[in-house]
């Protein structure tokens, strides 16, 4: 889908939507500079402290986040220009008069744009009304439509009914965004369950990325591609309570998760122990382009058990890793390999979008 005025960037862009979280922001932190110009993140701003805002600010030179403050009061605060960082204003449908004034006053202090997020189970008007809602958007901003991105949010999708149901829905709204000049539109969606409590534990488990599978069911409309990262799409972090040792592996097409429980030693060895099952697993890459920073620190902890870690720093390495599989995928669909870090840089090598043999118990 190529806006009228031509404007769309030649290479893939992958705009994942994150809680703004330790570790989904350490994880960005970490993203290689070369690259962060592909990423586009979606933040989701839950409450306003200077941890946050600090983050925000060290994030990697090229990298613009979008920030969604929609879960906040009309607040001063809650106003982008007063953060003294670029960022690109979220926008929904149904914005107040005087947020939309403000997001507007942030879109034209860094750089003309706006990202306007569409979410398929909420925003169920016609295409009429939405044109409606959408022009409102552009006259109380004062942008253009070609100074905006358009997401297209389609929500959980955590099984084979739910992309059924949701692909004509996203289609019927992409007939409708096909109206208007947008500078891109992105389809993204949540594929990782709500819960994994009740996954076994001590082995690796196979999740299907339904997100994933939606996008590729949409390749013929030409959007880009966009998901929650390794969370799931509905409010919170999902098993919050759950202090298993956790990694969310991702893989081509699907996740491996790995939760450990087993007793004796210390905690640093459990961790160890499920750092050196996943390293010696066939979907642990071994050669080709750069790890992440993720995989980088999965492996110390393989090698030498390094330390633990905390949610947040296991939240954080498979976050790390997901962003640079994914972005290997967009880029390399048919696994031919690209350097996602520069060599020479010490860290581990790997292959992006190579597809392994199958290992481990699969939920489908």
């Amino acid at each position: 889908m190529v806006p009228a005025h031509g404007g769309r960037a030649a290479a893939p862009v992958y705009r994942p939507i994150l809680a703004s979280r330790r570790g989904e922001l350490e994880a960005l932190s970490h993203l290689d500079p070369a690259y962060a110009a592909l990423v586009a993140p979606i933040l989701e701003i839950g409450a306003i402290g200077r941890s946050t805002m600090d983050a925000i600010r060290r994030l990697p030179s090229g990298l613009l986040p979008a920030i969604d403050v929609s879960a906040l009061p009309d607040i001063p605060e809650a106003e982008l220009t007063r953060w003294g960082v670029p960022v690109v204003p979220v926008i929904g449908l149904s914005e107040s008069d005087h947020r939309l004034v403000a997001h507007g006053a942030a879109a034209r202090a860094y750089g003309r744009r706006a990202l306007v997020r569409l979410r398929a189970g909420r925003d169920r008007a016609g295409p009429d009304a939405s044109t409606t809602a959408v022009e409102r958007i552009w006259r109380f901003t004062d942008l253009a439509p070609e100074e905006c991105d358009l997401l297209v949010d389609a929500g959980d999708v955590c099984c084979p009914a739910d992309v059924r149901t949701a692909e004509p829905r996203v289609r019927h709204l992409l007939d409708w965004a096909r109206r208007h000049a947008w500078r891109s539109v992105t389809v993204a969606a949540g594929g990782m369950p709500p819960t994994l409590s009740r996954l076994p534990t001590d082995e690796p488990v196979q999740l299907d990325r339904w997100d994933w599978q939606l996008w590729r069911r949409l390749a013929d409309a030409g959007v880009d591609y966009g998901d929650y990262g390794v969370h799931p799409a509905g409010p919170g972090t999902g098993d919050s309570g759950d202090r298993l040792p956790t990694v969310r592996y991702t893989d081509d097409g699907s996740w491996w998760v790995y939760r450990w429980a087993r007793r004796g030693g210390r905690g640093d060895d459990r961790f160890a122990d499920l750092c050196r099952t996943l390293v010696s697993a066939p979907h642990w890459p071994t050669s080709g382009a750069a790890f992440s920073w993720g995989d980088h620190e999965l492996l110390r902890r393989a090698r030498r058990g390094a330390g633990a870690g905390s949610t947040a720093n296991w939240a954080a390495w498979s976050t790390s890793h997901h962003l640079a599989h994914v972005l290997g995928t967009l880029l390399h669909p048919a696994g031919e390999g690209a350097p996602l870090h520069p060599a020479g840089d010490g860290a581990p090598r790997w292959h992006p979008g190579q597809g392994p043999p199958q290992r481990g118990r699969s939920l489908r």
